[in-house]
């Protein structure tokens, strides 16, 4: 009887380190650092390689800018920034910035912290790669002044605009497939994965990240933050999005201010919206930032 007793207690102890590993491990995938060599892809219109700097604390000792690539427009018809989703680089939003550049706009496309070739050791969700978007930013009112400017974040890049720590001077937002809250993230991811049981798991994982991160979760809820942007927002989510759901889209949008829109897209799911809703999605942005970046200035 002891020795089953003890087998138990031993059966149990290798499943509780075990699921430690997992959840390290599952933790280091999801902040480790993607670093990609991305100024060595040709593109098939003509973009200038800039280097921003971010003057920050957190990155002063080995800070080496925010990567990415310029393509000038129409003189006077306004700037957008293209922030990309996590794990992935400027490259992505490439074909927005050719639709874009060919209606007369300046696009610049950058490399958060961690992603392509801008520096940085670990994903934080938007808590730093804010940072960068603040850089890129002030760039676009720098180098076209008196313009419009707006930003266009998906995902994470959406998260690290709307966790700017400093008030973002944009005429116009748009945020595609936000999530509200790190934890439901991290929910709604583990139950993709594992099932009804993955939610379980949440605690340990944002355990985890908090811990690398050296940050509280309550820090990465873009819906604690959305209030506090000062421009013009819409809101673009899928019907089909599991890991942001519709409930999830529609809680965001009623927390920001006014003026505000929201396209929840039919069938779209967590991938690229441009890709998915074509020129529908093309005709959308063009209006909302005619309006905002042209007839206001």
């Amino acid at each position: 009887m002891r020795r089953l007793i003890l087998l138990g207690v031993l059966a149990l102890f290798s499943c509780i380190v075990a699921i430690l590993i997992i959840a390290f491990g599952v933790g280091e995938l999801l902040s480790g650092a993607t670093p990609t060599a991305v100024n060595t892809l040709s593109t098939d219109f003509p973009v200038e390689p800039v280097q921003i700097p971010v003057s920050t604390h957190s990155r002063e000792e080995k800070n080496s800018g925010v990567h990415g690539w310029l393509a000038r427009g129409t003189r006077g018809d306004g700037a957008v920034l293209l922030v990309h989703s996590i794990r992935s680089n400027r490259v992505e939003m490439l074909s927005r910035a050719k639709f874009l550049n060919e209606q007369g706009y300046s696009v610049l496309l950058i490399d958060l912290q961690a992603h392509g070739e801008t520096p940085g050791d670990r994903i934080t969700f938007g808590l730093r790669e804010s940072e960068d978007v603040e850089a890129a930013v002030a760039y676009l009112r720098n180098t076209f002044p008196g313009e419009g400017v707006a930003a266009i974040g998906v995902s994470l890049g959406a998260a690290a605009i709307v966790l700017a720590k400093n008030p973002l001077r944009l005429d116009a937002v748009v945020l595609e497939s936000l999530h509200p809250t790190i934890k439901e993230a991290v929910e709604n991811r583990l139950r993709l994965h594992l099932g009804q049981i993955g939610p379980i798991f949440s605690p340990l994982l944002l355990s985890q990240l908090s811990f690398r991160l050296n940050a509280s979760p309550d820090e990465l809820n873009p819906i604690s933050r959305i209030g506090d942007l000062n421009s013009p927002l819409l809101l673009i989510s899928g019907t089909d999005d599991q890991h942001t759901t519709m409930a999830e889209a529609e809680r965001l949008f009623d927390a920001a201010r006014q003026p505000k829109e929201i396209w929840i897209v039919p069938g779209g799911g967590h991938f690229n919206m441009h890709a998915y809703a074509g020129k529908e999605y093309e005709n959308r942005i063009s209006d909302f930032l005619q309006w905002y970046l042209r007839k206001r200035h």
